[in-house]
Parts: C-alpha cells; sequence; structure tokens
C-alpha cells in the first residue's frame, strides 16, 4: 500500500480535457468529508428500474480507504472496505475510513461486501463498517485471514459471516453475477471482480500488474478479460496508481538477484531485511535464498510475525520449521549464518527496525557485523522519517542498504504499458479511473481515450459521485454523502470536528491552565496557580505571574459583587482577561482553561 502526497492544484489538471465526463468538479484527495449526518437518504436517491449505479465511497481522488458501490434496482454489493493512514495535521487520529452514512442508510439492500485482496487500504476498515451492517464477506483464503485477523483485534465479540472463494469461482448476489478473476499485485491470493448485470458486464480490476513471472507462479488471467473484451464490456473500473510511470512494472521475481547479490556480498556478517509485513512473496524469496546460502531466517515485528504465521498456516509461504529461529534464540546463531526480517520499511514509530536504529530492541542490538536492507522506497509524506532512521542506522556502524540503484523494490501496480494493454483487452463501452490521486485519474483516463475509449464515455470521478448507466447512456449528475471519517481508538469524529479544532490549536499555540479555590460567596481563599504547557512559562516570568494574578483577583472580586454571577459566568471571564494579557506578552492565543473549586463554608 502507498499513501498519497500532498498534491496541489489537483483539480486544476487539464482543464477542458479528455476524461472529463464528470463535469470537471475537481477532486477530494486529501479526503476531507462534509460533517457526518445520519439523515436517511430519501427515496429519489434510489436506483430507477433499468439503470445500474457506481458510488465510489473512497478511493477516488486519494490512494486509500477504497469502498466502492454498485446498485441495480433493489440490491447492492459493496467491493472492498478499507482504511487510509493519516495525514500529519491529523493529530492523534489513528486511521482514515469511508463515510458510511449513505450505505447504513441502505444497508437492507446490501447483498454482500467484495474484497479484492488481503492490503489495509482495502480491508482495514471492516471493524467499524461490517458490525452494523452484519452481512456476508467474500474473499480469498488469505485475504479472509487477514481480515479476520483484523476483526479479531479489533471487534472480537463480532462473528463475521466469511465466505471464502476461489479464483475462478462464480457466485450470485441478487441481480449480481460475480466472476473472480486471478490478479498479480504485491500480496498473494488478489482478484479482480467480473459483475453480469442485467445491463451489461462491469470489471473491477482490484490492485494488479501483469508480471509476467510472479513468485508463486499465479499468473494475471489475460485470457479471462480478453474473452470478457470479446463478449462486450459496459464499464471498466481501473487502478490508476502507476499511471505516470511509462513502460512495464518489473516482475517480483527480480528481487531474487538483488537477495544473491546481497548474500554474496556480505557473507560474513548479519543481513537484517526491512519490508512490507504484507508482501508476502518477497518474503517467501528472501527464505528461498538465504536456504541457498545456509542461513536461518528470523521475524520481528508484530504484523511481520502476525502475517508469516498465517502465510504458513494457509500454505502461502513455504518455510521449513527447522529453518527458523524465534527472535529471542537469534544470539545462538552466529552472525554470518542467520538473516532477520523486520518491519519498519517506512520508518514507523514503534516498527522493528525503527527501535533496533535507536537501540531500543529487546532483542537486536546492531552493529560493524551487521548490514541492514531495506527493501521498499519511501511512500509520499514517508521521506523524512526514512532518512532520520537511516541516519541512525549509519550511527550504529552498520552497513546500509537502500539506493534505488540496489533494486530492492518492485511495485505491485501495473504501469502506463499494462494499463494500455489491459484497457485493449476488456475495450469497454465507459471507463472510471480509481485507486488514485487526481492527476492520476486524470492521466489514466486520457490513456482511456488514446486506446479508443470516446471522451464522453470516460469518467473522473469525485467520492460520493453517483455515475448512472442504462442500455443507451451514461452520466454522473447526482451525489450521496461521501468522505473521511476519523478513527481515534474506538471513537469516529469528522475532519472538521470541536475534537479535531481543539487539537490544532493546542498544537499551534498551548494550553494555560488557572486553578482557583472560591468560597461560597466566590471570594478567593488563596493566590490563583497557573500550569501553562507549549508556550512561554508563567514560573519562569515572575513580572508576568504577577500581573497574571492581580488581573484575576480583581475579576473575580468584580464578577463576585455582581447579583446572580455563576461559575460559568466567572469562567468565561477570566478566560477573557488572560486571553487580553496572553496578546499582550505573547502575541498569541493560547486555549484557556479555568478550573474553579468552590469550597461550602
Amino acid at each position: 500500500m502507498t499513501t498519497q502526497d500532498k498534491a496541489q492544484n489537483d483539480n486544476q489538471l487539464e482543464k477542458g480535457q479528455a476524461g472529463r465526463g464528470d463535469g470537471g468538479r475537481g477532486g477530494t484527495s486529501r479526503g476531507k468529508g462534509r460533517p457526518r449526518r445520519r439523515k436517511r437518504p430519501g427515496k429519489g436517491t434510489r436506483p430507477k428500474d433499468g439503470t445500474l449505479r457506481f458510488i465510489p465511497l473512497g478511493g477516488i481522488g486519494e490512494i486509500g480507504k477504497n469502498m466502492y458501490l454498485l446498485e441495480f434496482g433493489e440490491d447492492m454489493i459493496v467491493i472492498d472496505c478499507g482504511l487510509m493512514f493519516p495525514e500529519e495535521e491529523m493529530l492523534g487520529i489513528d486511521f482514515v475510513i469511508p463515510d458510511t452514512t449513505y450505505l447504513e442508510a441502505n444497508k437492507e439492500r446490501v447483498k454482500g461486501i467484495l474484497l479484492t485482496h488481503g492490503h489495509e487500504d482495502h480491508v482495514g476498515a471492516l471493524p467499524f463498517v461490517l458490525p452494523g451492517l452484519d452481512v456476508p464477506v467474500y474473499g480469498t483464503k488469505l485475504t479472509l485471514g487477514m481480515a479476520s485477523h483484523r476483526l479479531e483485534e479489533a471487534r472480537p465479540d463480532y462473528k463475521p459471516k466469511f465466505k471464502e472463494i476461489k479464483a475462478g469461482d462464480k457466485i450470485k448476489l441478487g441481480r449480481f453475477s460475480i466472476s473472480f478473476i486471478p490478479v498479480c499485485h504485491s500480496i498473494p491470493d488478489g482478484v479482480a471482480l467480473a459483475i453480469e448485470t442485467p445491463i451489461g458486464t462491469v470489471i473491477h480490476t482490484g490492485d494488479f500488474k501483469l508480471d509476467p513471472t510472479p513468485v508463486d507462479g499465479r499468473i494475471t488471467d489475460y485470457s479471462a478479460f480478453a474473452e470478457l473484451g470479446k463478449k462486450g464490456v459496459l464499464a471498466l473500473m481501473s487502478d490508476s496508481t502507476n499511471v505516470e510511470k511509462e513502460g512495464f512494472t518489473q516482475s517480483e521475481s527480480v528481487i531474487s538477484g538483488t537477495l544473491e547479490r546481497l548474500f554474496r556480498e556480505q557473507r560474513n556478517r548479519r543481513v537484517i531485511i526491512s519490508s512490507f509485513s504484507s508482501n508476502l512473496h518477497r518474503v517467501q524469496q528472501v527464505a528461498d535464498v538465504a536456504a541457498r546460502f545456509n542461513r536461518k531466517i528470523a521475524f520481528a515485528g508484530r504484523s511481520m510475525i502476525n502475517n508469516v504465521d498465517l502465510a504458513r498456516r494457509l500454505g502461502y509461504l513455504q518455510i521449513s520449521d527447522d529453518m527458523m529461529v524465534p527472535l529471542q534464540d537469534i544470539d545462538k546463531v552466529p552472525h554470518n549464518r542467520l538473516v532477520l526480517v523486520t518491519t519498519g520499511s517506512q520508518g514507523e514509530p514503534f516498527s522493528g527496525l525503527m527501535l533496533m536504529s535507536k537501540g531500543e530492541h529487546h532483542r537486536v542490538k546492531l552493529g560493524p557485523k551487521d548490514v541492514v536492507a531495506v527493501f521498499a522506497t519511501p511512500v509520499p509524506g514517508n521521506e523524512k522519517m526514512v532518512s532520520n532512521m537511516v541516519n541512525r542506522l549509519f550511527r550504529c556502524r552498520c552497513e546500509v542498504i537502500y539506493e534505488k540503484s540496489w533494486g530492492t523494490h518492485v511495485s505491485g501496480h501495473a504501469s502506463r504499458e499494462e494499463l494500455k494493454m489491459m484497457l485493449s483487452m476488456v475495450r469497454p463501452k465507459y471507463f472510471v479511473p480509481i485507486h488514485g490521486e487526481y492527476r492520476m485519474l486524470v492521466r489514466h483516463a486520457q490513456l482511456a481515450n488514446q486506446v479508443g475509449v470516446p471522451v464522453k464515455n470516460t469518467f473522473v470521478m469525485d467520492n460520493g459521485d453517483v455515475l448512472s448507466i442504462t442500455d443507451k447512456s451514461a452520466q454522473a449528475k447526482s451525489k450521496v454523502q461521501a468522505g473521511a471519517v476519523l478513527v481515534d481508538g474506538l471513537a469516529f469524529g469528522e475532519l472538521e470536528s470541536s475534537v479535531m479544532r481543539e487539537r490544532k490549536d493546542l498544537a499551534e499555540d498551548g494550553v494555560l491552565v488557572v486553578s482557583m479555590t472560591l468560597d461560597r460567596r466566590f471570594k478567593l481563599l488563596s493566590d490563583p496557580m497557573f500550569e501553562s504547557c507549549g508556550f512561554m512559562h508563567l514560573h519562569d516570568a515572575e513580572h508576568m505571574r504577577k500581573e497574571f494574578s492581580d488581573a484575576i483577583r480583581h475579576t473575580v472580586k468584580k464578577a463576585s459583587s455582581q447579583r446572580g454571577v455563576t461559575v460559568e459566568v466567572l469562567e468565561n471571564k477570566v478566560r477573557g482577561r488572560c486571553r487580553e494579557l496572553l496578546r499582550k506578552y505573547a502575541g498569541t492565543s493560547p486555549r484557556v482553561i479555568p478550573l474553579i473549586t468552590v469550597l461550602d463554608r
């Protein structure tokens, strides 16, 4: 999974260009949603008889929180249910999920959720969405295994209705018939969806690339897409992530060559490899090459250990027990006979490699006898964290390999030529680019125009847009509620909520707490006490503290002489007087919190 960079002027890209079938209203790449309302949509929001509706609730104009709806008559299916990791200004937020107000208001129509693969941006929101819908979830064995683990951690009391499918299977949900097509990605067991509707076939590619030599031998099924193209495809919804990259995406199998070079050149060192924990193909290649070089393998980082254990149990990883070493026993293995695979390729604060770089890992201490190889490229927004971590690794006096010239990473998404091939095989009547920032969607729409899809039949959409398709035409003119819901622990909120505004205020200006003890006549019983955080400290400024104290005494005395004074009134007066003084001394407006205790004596 990747995250979005802070693209500027997305809604100004290529104005008047091809691929603006939606009228060019602009993107929502920052995921900012409207205020969350629980108002049930009216009858007018339901599709007319004979109309197929495609509605993205997430994954459009952003990379993350993928969720797409298809409706026909009274039937609705959901494709994926993902999350997105927070941006820097989302203070204290764990992750972001789609706003499912529209979905919940129509939950009696939902026939099921279809999962394309097991990455967090496609399954991570299930613990927060699925219990409210309580519908069947369809996915391959590994995908459901990862989704199950996510639910067990966050919602252990909920028992999901999982329905395992295999590539090649076909199921019927209401008026939809869904076939599952195998595709290659950076995680095993990914599928595309061919959805037969009463007015034609819709294809959703999921995340894919056309890898001719996949590690597990499971190739993208070209013939299935080509056969569908011959029969006629009404609409194609396709992954746009790598549309800006020319040529073809390299095969994941090239990583084996990089690993062999690494182990050959570093025969006398312990090898530590950091990678995405979900990239099980890469883990398999590390294990295979390690076996050829007579090295044992150990794993560090909770998600890495959990995913490896799950994949081995389900048969997606072939690593023998005698080759593996528990993390607590790695000191029993000679340095040059061990490879350690860990999380932390993105510089995550509490990941395995980050803790090692700080010297805080409870089992692994790095030194001159170690070589650390980062088998990933920083996703947009993580560059600084990764750079800082690499610097700390060098301070540990170990060898560090992170340069692109080493070829330590291969993308799991199709590049331009592969996207052209998909469009040429499928030959859709209508095309909707998905899974990408707004500029990527525009570029993908332009690519579709180049291979023969008419400009009027390409739709660059926003989250919440409704694409209505009949047997004669298609248009995107209406909308449903969509946006971003922030998750902090198990609490939900909107990006523009009062809680988020308070967090931003505290981060920018700090806080001043004023504590006072009064008698029942609102007379001060002792000097006011001050505690500040995030700006100047009053205990370091004697003159300033005395002026504040005198001002509050005067404010309290004046207020207490008035009739009908209450604690709330007094709090407001103290807050206002403190802000006046703070602007005088600091030129800022920290949040002022009066704490008033009234003793009954």
